[in-house]
């Protein structure tokens, strides 16, 4: 699809000096006055979801075109007795309310893209964040699956296109997609890959999976 190709080539190897790459064709449209304007890009919402320390902000940050807006806060000693850092020892901060990027397509399209608080306590921000979004990614650590069981229980309750993207800590996944698609209970439809969130293409492909999937519910 256009939007698709359109993401391929926003984050290919060649980005322009402030940001990505672009088609340079822009949309006109005509004003009651007769002049020519340029048609604003459709905004497409689409959220960052997963458990505590999985790289959703990491992620945001990896593919945004302008400085992400995060709301980190430092990690307290209360916190820490609730909040499993095992497998994340040098996790100093953590997103207490949500982390905003955003990325141009092509003149046509513009992803806005809303990362999730991870911890269960800040659970009632949910449904604000994710409001109007038309597809989500969530985000695993196969050492913690049962982490994310949260976040795929909320976008299958809500009948929302999601995709499963397992994030590559130190180069390897604990467990095969397989295991993982069993573990999680989730359905043939509902793509489950790996991806490294600390990468600019590799969280773009993931994102296109997601656009994918919101365009197939959009033309069934």
């Amino acid at each position: 699809h256009p939007f698709c190709a359109g993401l391929s080539m926003a984050c290919g190897p060649s980005p322009t000096p402030g940001g990505y790459s672009v088609t340079p064709t822009e949309p006109l449209v005509r004003t009651s006055a007769g002049q020519a304007a340029v048609r604003p890009p459709l905004p497409v919402k689409l959220v960052i979801a997963g458990g505590f320390g999985v790289g959703k902000t990491t992620a945001v940050g990896s593919i945004s075109e302008i400085e992400p807006l995060t709301t980190e806060a430092a990690i307290t000693e209360v916190a820490a007795g609730v909040d499993d850092l095992s497998h994340t020892p040098r996790k100093t901060t953590t997103t207490v309310a949500m982390d905003f990027g955003c990325l141009t397509i092509d003149p046509t399209l513009k992803l806005y893209l809303f990362g999730t608080p991870g911890q269960e306590r800040f659970g009632f921000m949910w449904d604000d964040i994710v409001e109007g979004a038309v597809g989500g990614l969530v985000i695993v650590d196969t050492r913690r699956l049962d982490d994310c069981y949260a976040a795929v229980d909320y976008f299958e309750h809500k009948q929302i296109p999601f995709a499963v993207a397992v994030n590559a800590f130190d180069g390897k996944i604990e467990h095969t997609l397989d295991e993982v698609r069993w573990a999680l209970d989730v359905a043939e439809r509902v793509p489950v890959l790996v991806f490294d969130a600390r990468e600019r293409g590799s969280v773009r492909d993931a994102l296109l999976v997601v656009l994918e999937l919101a365009l197939a519910r959009t033309e069934s």
